[in-house]
């Protein structure tokens, strides 16, 4: 396990990213795209679980711009709320760019394999966003806020995805989720799986928010979905 360092697409900064490499070469890469905590330990391990699946996980730190190196931990209040000015401060169009220019890295690190999208929470409306906006072969978003909001770039979603979407979610109204169902329902490359009464963050690897059925059930399909398009 290894951090790098990835060049933005305009080739005016850099940030860093948490890399974990497969024991041999590489079926695919997958990006793994943080909640608002950072590139904490529970997503550093998201990836090592990924490179135990034979994929290259690489988790780029998005916001760099704001402070490199964030790690919050969601069940201290504090950290919590600081997590909350964060977003409200990130810009989402350029952590885009830094997801591209991630997936473009990973690209050529794997040796060209497919490359993936895996997001959580701000994540999972990121992994929305890079499905309709980059060349990524497949993504899947848990718990992803504000997806009504981006319904309107549904059209550009050329490959697969995937969201998981907990109904008793205290960041995503039962209004936000049916609007998610009645635009994505009939899309031929968007998949949603509903899980009842689990809250927001219920797949996280660690901490007070998991629910461990609901995320087994989740991670099993992510792992099916990726063996399928990707590997």
């Amino acid at each position: 396990m290894t951090e790098t360092t990835i060049h933005t697409l305009s080739g005016d900064g850099s940030f860093s990213a948490y890399v974990a490499k497969p024991a041999n070469e590489p079926k695919a890469a997958i990006v793994v795209i943080q909640e608002i905590f950072g590139v904490n330990a529970g997503i550093r391990r998201k990836c090592d679980l990924l490179a135990e699946q034979g994929y290259l996980a690489i988790a780029p730190d998005l916001f760099w711009r704001l402070e490199p190196g964030i790690e919050l931990d969601p069940d201290i209040e504090p950290e919590f709320q600081r997590a909350l000015d964060l977003m409200g401060k990130f810009n989402q169009d350029q952590g885009i760019r830094d997801i591209e220019a991630t997936i473009k890295w990973a690209r050529t690190e794997s040796g060209g394999r497919k490359v993936g999208a895996v997001g959580y929470c701000l994540g999972g409306r990121l992994a929305y966003m890079t499905a309709a906006r980059t060349d990524v072969d497949a993504s899947v978003g848990y718990y992803a806020v504000g997806i009504p909001d981006l319904l309107r770039e549904s059209h550009a979603i050329s490959n697969q995805l995937m969201l998981h979407i907990p109904t008793a979610d205290g960041f995503v109204p039962p209004e936000a989720q049916n609007a998610m169902h009645e635009g994505l329902d009939d899309h031929p490359k968007v998949t949603l799986h509903d899980y009842e009464g689990l809250d927001h963050g219920f797949a996280t690897q660690f901490g007070k928010r998991r629910d461990e059925q609901g995320a087994t059930l989740a991670d099993s399909r992510t792992e099916a979905f990726f063996a399928e398009h990707l590997a």
